[in-house]
């Protein structure tokens, strides 16, 4: 069967039913003589991501439903731009913006953008070697794209780096880990296996590292189970994802049946947030801090007027502990209007993928309903120890110090990467990693890997697209013979 090749920018007035959108997009799909087996997505404005008719038509469809902001709409040239609606929305045409930027680069329009009472329409399709032609090395499993202008959410950097031989620069897991103290203490658990496992003494180790009640922490399989339970317990009405960010909190609710919208930060304003972006009517907003691939540290004023009555805010902080004094984090905040929750993992500065061990903090009432949603025992005996261990004042002070020791180490590799000019980096990285772009950065990072270095592609990401990379922080000598190949392999 032929892929989707179709996204659809959609405009709708408030209170536009999903009917007349629905009307609007057959008839322009019958004009092209396609139908809605061909639509892979649809687009709009981040505003208007939660208006229920367009929701409505997405779930009719069964395509995402991804918003834009308004000024990134605005700087897409569009054939038949209107004054009215760039002075009530803040950009000359939402349809066909929207279809364009979903498209991806060389994305084109199909057909005049169509109007009704209070919907309008425009559809556009991938040019040939855009989106979905996107292939990478063959053991890097089955097509990344499932349609023009939508990535593959399960995509990850660990993928990146299964083949022997290559220097990590794809996966975000600080080197050197898990540190030889904690090997041990790890170690010592292993007699303890026999017994079931039992977390008391590990939940009150992380409730007191935050200052927190034991009752508003859960200790998790990882953060990504987190993002499972919280799909499965929670029942959103408009659930908004900010991107780029990571992407299986996404999955996570749309593989519960939650219908998603997303707000899509621009390069141009260095990613950062936009408030006006989040749509008020939004039940259940998910955004990182910093953010997995910008790198980008919002401010936690910021994250905090996101919160209010009616909504549940989750703060994705997998990668705070990488920032010196855990700057901006919520973590320790309580108070705020709404659910407020974040999520934390012991996996990047502790090197524990493999033990999967992280934590929710939040409302002891949601806290108790994620617990009730888990399955017996969900947490190991070794994994438990982790938590308990990783929470002492030794070992936070270790975290902080190499938190320090990876600022120093980003800055070697920005001024590094800074004499290339082909190479950008938008906005101002904080994180364990940095995100760029490059012209061919596709077709860069397959000569990188065949000269030993593995780079996380970015085009997995919505609002990425296949010039744009995701590097590791690492050492000084590793970024610096990495930059001596990359000198070899830039034009």
């Amino acid at each position: 069967m032929q892929q989707p090749s179709l996204v659809i920018g959609v405009g709708g007035g408030s209170g536009v039913q999903g009917t007349e959108v629905l009307a609007l997009i057959d008839a322009a799909l019958a004009g092209l003589g396609r139908d809605r087996q061909d639509v892979a997505g649809l687009a709009t404005v981040a505003a208007k991501t939660a208006e229920a008719g367009l929701l409505a038509a997405a779930a009719a469809l069964d395509v995402p439903l991804a918003g834009y902001p308004a000024e990134a709409l605005a700087a897409v040239p569009v054939p038949r731009p209107s004054g009215t609606v760039a002075a009530a929305v803040g950009t000359p045409s939402v349809a066909e913006a929207a279809a364009l930027l979903a498209a991806g680069a060389g994305g084109r329009l199909l057909t005049p953008k169509r109007k009704s009472a209070r919907a309008t329409v425009a559809v556009a399709t991938a040019s040939p070697g855009a989106g979905a032609a996107e292939r990478g090395p063959a053991e890097h499993g089955a097509a990344e794209h499932g349609a023009a202008g939508e990535p593959d959410l399960r995509h990850h950097g660990d993928v990146e780096v299964r083949a022997a031989g290559l220097v990590d620069l794809a996966v975000n897991v600080r080197t050197g880990t898990p540190p030889q103290w904690l090997r041990e203490h790890l170690a010592a658990t292993l007699g303890d296996l026999a017994a079931y496992p039992e977390g008391s003494r590990a939940r009150a180790a992380v409730a007191a590292r935050h200052g927190r009640p034991v009752e508003e922490v859960l200790l998790t399989s990882g953060a990504a189970e987190a993002f499972v339970l919280l799909a499965r317990v929670l029942a959103p009405r408009h659930a908004v994802v900010v991107h780029p960010q990571f992407t299986e909190p996404e999955a996570a609710l749309r593989d519960a049946g939650h219908r998603v919208g997303r707000v899509l930060l621009s390069p141009a304003d260095g990613f950062r947030l936009d408030l006006g972006a989040v749509p008020e009517e939004a039940d259940l907003v998910v955004v990182g801090n910093p953010t997995n691939p910008t790198s980008v540290l919002h401010p936690a004023a910021t994250l905090s007027a996101l919160a209010r009555p009616g909504r549940t805010l989750v703060v994705d902080e997998a990668f705070v502990d990488t920032v010196p004094g855990e700057r901006e984090s919520l973590a320790g905040l309580r108070g705020l209007p709404g659910e407020v929750v974040v999520l934390r993992s012991l996996t990047k500065t502790w090197g524990l993928a493999g033990l999967r061990i992280g934590y929710v903090l939040g409302p002891a009432g949601l806290i108790a309903r994620l617990a009730a949603a888990q399955p017996l025992w969900p947490v190991s005996t070794p994994a438990l120890a982790a938590a308990e261990a990783c929470s002492t004042p030794a070992a936070l002070a270790e975290a902080e110090a190499a938190a320090h020791t990876i600022a120093a180490q980003r800055a070697h590799l920005l001024a590094r990467l800074a004499e290339f000019p082909a190479v950008t980096v938008h906005g101002e990285p904080a994180a364990s990693f940095l995100l760029v772009h490059v012209p061919g950065a596709a077709a860069l990072r397959e000569r990188l890997r065949g000269a030993g270095y593995a780079l996380r592609r970015g085009d997995t990401f919505p609002g990425l697209g296949p010039d744009w990379l995701r590097i590791a922080v690492r050492d000084e000598a590793t970024t610096d013979a990495f930059v001596a190949v990359l000198a070899e392999l830039l034009p």
